[in-house]
């Protein structure tokens, strides 16, 4: 994602230079993005705007690295997938700095900013205000912004990723467990093919990533714990051939989306085309 956005932003004509503890990926990226590279301390001591695009488990350790050599009024964004902790350390490391987090609602297969998701988390005023300069930018960009407090951003962020991502990962460890994927694709409809989708979008990640997200978004435990209570009420339906409950619970689920999300109908169809 850091690189990424070093070329986002120098197709807006700004000048990047970047940093990276690995110096031969480092020489290598910079080759390849036609960008200048260098050390944290020097990149960040002649940066307008520092963009930290770090492990969240490395996160402080990184801030702290750079403390140093940041200055006063520099902006400095960070675009972790979690939000508290990393602001915490930001305000912590870099007084005195324009702060704000960002979170980038997309991987780095994504061609341009139009038609992204980024949520913006401010935690004071002053964030604010620049929360709004920079939705401004983005959705000049045709970018969907969404701004929220970084406590809102990784409540949500445990059942809009870590739930998504832990059903990705058990329905891929159910399936080859079974033995049968291969032919089960071979003959497969609709619904599986999503599934199937699924799990390998998130198979096909980085792993330290994912866990790193499991491990430090709140309450993920319990997320997964009340899953897991729902399973096994569906599996005790169907483990007491009880098909009545069975198809009476899924019609109340059906009404409550409906109730909940007025554009059900079209998700619904839409998710079957795009399986299609």
């Amino acid at each position: 994602m850091g690189r990424w956005f070093a070329r986002a932003l120098l197709g807006e004509g700004l000048r990047v230079i970047i940093a990276g503890r690995d110096r031969v990926k480092l020489e290598k990226a910079a080759g390849e993005l036609g960008c200048r590279a260098a050390s944290s301390k020097e990149a960040v001591k002649q940066a307008d705007a520092v963009v930290l695009s770090v492990p969240v488990n490395s996160f402080e350790d990184i801030a702290r690295e750079i403390a140093p050599y940041v200055k006063p009024e520099q902006y400095i964004f960070d675009i972790t997938s979690v939000k508290a902790r990393p602001i915490e350390a930001m305000h912590r490391y870099f007084s005195g700095c324009r702060i704000l987090g960002t979170h980038p609602m997309f991987g780095p297969g994504a061609e341009s900013i139009a038609g992204q998701r980024f949520v913006l988390t401010p935690a004071n005023d002053v964030e604010e205000s620049l929360a709004a300069q920079l939705r401004g930018f983005l959705e000049a960009r045709g970018a969907c912004v969404a701004i929220m407090s970084p406590l809102q951003h990784d409540e949500l962020m445990g059942v809009v990723l870590g739930l998504a991502h832990f059903i990705a990962l058990v329905s891929a460890d159910t399936l080859l467990s079974l033995g049968s994927l291969k032919e089960a694709g071979e003959i497969s409809g609709t619904s599986f093919r999503l599934l199937l989708t699924l799990a390998k979008a998130v198979l096909s990640e980085d792993p330290d990533f994912y866990s790193s997200l499991q491990m430090n978004l709140p309450n993920m435990a319990g997320i997964e714990q009340l899953f897991r209570e729902k399973t096994d009420y569906w599996l005790n339906l169907v483990r007491e051939q009880d098909g009545a409950h069975f198809a009476e619970r899924m019609r109340y689920l059906r009404n409550q989306f409906e109730r909940e999300d007025a554009d059900f109908s079209a998700a619904y169809k839409n998710l079957y085309k795009l399986a299609d």
